[in-house]
């Protein structure tokens, strides 16, 4: 089991609020794990020590004292005189630095926790806008259908696997101009990605139709991509490419070079 969740699951069993085949299974763990022991064992000082931090606390103005208490030793220990602390002196410091760690700690773990749930909470919306835009973009019955679904993907800050072959398979193989043009759009939102990056100059040796090919080639061309110059070229030369995909290749060449 992942440190995380069973330091978790030990939390909520020093809370009481674990289910009895849960708390069976912490049992299990706990007899079969030495360190399990051990981190158990840890988390019960500091929830004790968070606990007792109410009864510990100073007095008004004992927390003042004692600090300034501690600066005039401080100043004679700079002169050279020797310095005894009372015993009565420790246990005031000892009751403040319990205090200051216990509210530290406390703070640490509900901080630490609050950080993961966000964390969980962003995966699941981000794996549900995916399934969504998977989804969309498979409605053959309907291009405008399909472009929602490709312009989901605007909406998304980092493209999986999933998703960059979604709409690379799109963009090269799609019916429709529009849904192509659209799923050339989005990809180029992740183009510094390597796997982004080898898919748009794939698709520049297959891809066929006009508009796609022209805005593709002004895409690479801004990416600086001078490996494609050589696609660029066979474009030229190849016979049933039209006048304005030649003229955009030739463009692109030149400012390549």
């Amino acid at each position: 089991m992942e440190k995380e969740k069973l330091e978790s699951l030990l939390i909520d069993m020093i809370d009481g609020s674990l289910d009895a085949r849960t708390q069976q299974e912490v049992d299990n763990i706990l007899a079969a794990d030495p360190e399990a022991r051990v981190m158990l064992e840890q988390l019960r000082k500091v929830t004790s020590a968070i606990e007792r931090s109410s009864e510990l606390e100073p007095r008004r103005g004992m927390k003042a004292k004692f600090l300034k208490v501690l600066e005039e030793e401080t100043e004679k220990t700079a002169t050279g005189k020797q310095v005894y602390f009372q015993p009565a002196m420790f246990r005031i410091a000892a009751a403040v630095a319990l205090v200051l760690s216990g509210v530290a700690i406390g703070y640490w773990v509900n901080k630490n926790q609050q950080h993961e749930n966000e964390m969980a909470l962003l995966r699941r919306e981000m794996e549900a806008t995916k399934q969504i835009m998977l989804a969309m973009m498979d409605n053959q019955q309907s291009a405008s259908k399909r472009i929602q679904g490709v312009n989901v993907a605007l909406t998304i800050s980092i493209a999986d696997d999933d998703v960059v072959k979604a709409l690379v398979k799109t963009m090269n193989e799609d019916g429709n101009t529009n849904v192509r043009m659209a799923a050339l759009d989005a990809l180029s939102r992740f183009q510094h990605e390597p796997a982004v990056r080898t898919a748009l100059i794939r698709s520049l040796d297959t891809q066929e139709d006009p508009v796609v090919q022209i805005a593709l080639i002004q895409l690479l061309v801004k990416m600086k991509e001078k490996g494609v110059v050589n696609d660029l070229e066979r474009i030229i030369n190849d016979s049933t490419s039209i006048k304005p995909v030649k003229d955009e290749a030739h463009t692109g060449i030149l400012k390549l070079s």
